[in-house]
């Protein structure tokens, strides 16, 4: 019964899952929308140039004179300029962290108000820029070390004429951990009661990585 239960957890899980992946879409917030709204004042290739400076800006870095040089062309405030690629940009890698498909950008990017051909002109950079973003991402994320192995042993004194109380035990761990590059030792000394209460913390992470909030989370960042 208990093995049935199990099964049949699994198969809601995976529906939802299911259900999730087929409405993915973007929540942009107010200030996000203000950005992109001086979009609607600029021409097509303006919208293109910004897609181009973001993508530059991810991969070197934000140089703030390509915004007042491109703010001197058309003619407005340079924080006009970095507010319209900054928007470009969050679009570009939230859009590209969840591969969004072409109808879930339209429903993103429906609340904005845009006319259909500068909905098609940013739908047409994501699709072109995807693939880049997602890389630049990658580099840029950090490696975490991942679990191989570990041994431990308990030490404790158990006779011995120079104790005037009880030792309480120790156990030495040693734990190893790898990268893609590199792997690693670690000795860790610890007492029973810490022990028990890392032990505790660690089954409570196990518990978190379970809830669907955790898989929402993990979906959004690769």
């Amino acid at each position: 019964t208990h093995t049935h239960g199990t099964h049949k957890q699994k198969q809601e899980a995976r529906k939802g899952e299911i259900h999730h992946s087929a409405a993915m879409l973007i929540v942009l917030a107010q200030e996000h929308k203000e950005h992109l709204k001086f979009l609607t004042t600029v021409e097509q290739d303006v919208v293109a140039e910004f897609a181009r400076i973001s993508m530059e800006f991810l991969q070197t870095g934000v140089n703030p004179k390509v915004y007042s040089g491109a703010a001197k062309k058309l003619g407005v405030p340079t924080e006009t300029v970095q507010h319209g690629v900054e928007g470009v940009m969050y679009l570009l890698v939230e859009c590209s962290k969840l591969k969004i498909s072409e109808l879930d950008f339209h429903d993103s990017v429906m609340t904005l108000g845009f006319a259909e051909e500068l909905n098609q002109t940013l739908l047409q950079l994501y699709q072109d820029n995807q693939q880049e973003v997602r890389r630049i991402l990658g580099e840029l994320s950090i490696s975490v070390p991942t679990y191989k192995d570990l041994q431990w042993r308990l030490d404790a004194e158990v006779n011995s004429r120079t104790l005037r109380q009880q030792a309480e035990p120790q156990v030495v761990l040693q734990l190893d951990t790898e990268t893609n590059t590199a792997s690693s030792t670690q000795l860790l000394e610890i007492d029973v009661t810490n022990l028990v209460h890392l032990t505790e913390q660690l089954e409570q992470a196990l518990k978190e990585v379970r809830t669907s909030h955790y898989r929402r989370v993990t979906r959004s960042c690769k």
